[in-house]
């Protein structure tokens, strides 16, 4: 049991198979130490759409009144629901359960502290892992309150509140929450915009008929798609299940990768402040940074990760954080990310320019083709990367921000292990050259294909 209960405890959050790694009993003693370690007297508490949820969200809270915390409890909701509560209600910090886009056998929490400040590993995670391994688990002299609310209304009217409604004008958006938990929050915000909204697999559904809600896998966009060029919609939005990451279609069903979203969120951000810093991950950069040159803003490179992302938000005041996996940031949203306020910024920029999404990011998918996220799973992924970084030969500028990244004149490349999954991630871009583009990646996938 001790090797089981120390299983889920991962880098950023906690995450495992329900009920050999996650379970009731494991999720009270989460919630007790989660209560020790902050010193608590207030916190908040969801969950999302999955069967195991309520359970273990019940659990947890009960973990925290044993703590002495008083605890609020707001039901089903995003991630970014709980991130919006514990900043703007004052908790001492925050817990939405959740798997997002993990198999549907899987569960997990992700925690924050005061102002929605992450808790991962290197801020307080791996000592509330410690404290349930070793049992150091004290309980307060009388248990803590409980009691429910909804804070939805106040979210809404913060979402509204980064687009001018004088400025949107009427279009068709096709919204696809995958029977995730994003579809009442679009339903909430619908009667405030002047957009014609097509819904498809709105119902949360813990049973996950149609699968996990992960748009990020080519595999799981047909339906949209499909969707898209049913109805005809200008816009197409997609989330994974607790709606912290959204992907973007254009009108005739293209995904648009997330790296081109990260250059116009930029450009949204740059003409509402001007010369502000904005943060990017080390993946895929040359659209990002001339974007944001060209809107006099300054391009801060960080390593790949919400924690990583948020801290050197918070450290450079920045007021925009991309990362091309989908994960946007904002200094407004207490330096969050959000997968709700993304789309109503690129909505209001196709309006404010008149033009459709397509226009918005062709000349610049042109200019700077990418081989989208590629993941392989490798024996020694140390020198898988080293074998790759011999086989690129000399002449590139390397660097070392998160995993490898060498660029030449005309492309570059980044290859790292990811930080939750045991995988290489490999990402290529090259200067208006697609063919360049595709030859490369070809040709590291061949030095990565042979450790497998």
């Amino acid at each position: 049991m001790v090797s089981n209960s120390a299983a889920c405890f991962k880098a950023y959050d906690i995450r495992g198979r329900v009920p050999d790694e996650l379970h009731a009993d494991l999720a009270v003693k989460i919630g007790l130490a989660l209560g020790v370690e902050l010193a608590a007297k207030r916190m908040v508490v969801g969950h999302d759409m999955r069967l195991s949820s309520p359970g273990l969200c019940a659990a947890i809270t009960q973990g925290l009144r044993e703590a002495g915390v008083n605890v609020t409890d707001i039901g089903l909701c995003g991630t970014e629901e709980i991130y919006h509560a514990t900043f703007s209600q004052d908790f001492d910090g925050g817990v939405i359960v959740t798997a997002s886009h993990n198999p549907a056998d899987y569960n997990g929490m992700k925690f924050v502290r005061k102002g929605a400040a992450p808790i991962s590993g290197d801020s307080g995670l791996f000592a509330i892992r410690d404290r349930v391994l070793t049992d150091n688990l004290p309980k307060a002299s009388a248990l803590g309150r409980y009691e429910q609310a909804s804070y939805r209304a106040e979210y809404v009217q913060h979402l509204l509140g980064y687009v001018n409604p004088t400025g949107l004008r009427p279009m068709h958006i096709l919204v696809d929450p995958g029977h995730g938990c994003a579809g009442p929050v679009i339903q909430a915000l619908a009667p405030h915009l002047p957009f014609v909204f097509s819904y498809m697999r709105e119902t949360p559904d813990g049973t996950l008929p149609t699968g996990v809600p992960n748009p990020l896998l080519p595999e799981n966009r047909a339906h949209t798609i499909a969707a898209m060029k049913a109805t005809g919609a200008d816009m197409g939005i997609a989330w994974d299940g607790d709606f912290d990451r959204c992907f973007f279609y254009d009108a005739q069903g293209n995904f648009i990768e997330g790296y081109y979203i990260v250059g116009l969120l930029a450009q949204s951000m740059l003409h509402a402040h001007a010369g502000a810093k904005i943060i990017h991950d080390p993946r895929l950069v040359w659209n990002t940074q001339e974007l944001v040159q060209e809107a006099g803003g300054i391009a801060v490179e960080s390593k790949t990760g919400h924690a990583f992302i948020k801290e050197r938000m918070r450290l450079e005041d920045a007021w925009y954080g991309g990362e091309m996996s989908a994960h946007h940031y904002f200094k407004r949203f207490a330096y969050c990310d959000s997968g709700m306020i993304p789309w109503l910024l690129v909505a209001e920029l196709m309006c404010r320019r008149g033009r459709t999404l397509a226009d918005l990011v062709r000349e610049r998918m042109e200019k700077f083709p990418c081989s989208g996220e590629i993941n392989r799973a490798v024996n020694c992924p140390q020198d898988a990367v080293d074998a790759v970084r011999k086989a690129v030969g000399a002449g590139g500028c390397e660097t070392r921000v998160d995993g490898l990244s060498i660029a030449f004149d005309t492309w570059r490349f980044n290859v790292r292990s990811s930080n939750t999954e045991p995988l290489l991630r490999l990402n290529v871009e090259s200067r208006g050259d697609a063919r360049i583009m595709q030859e490369k990646t070809s040709e590291i996938l061949r030095v990565l294909d042979g450790f497998r």
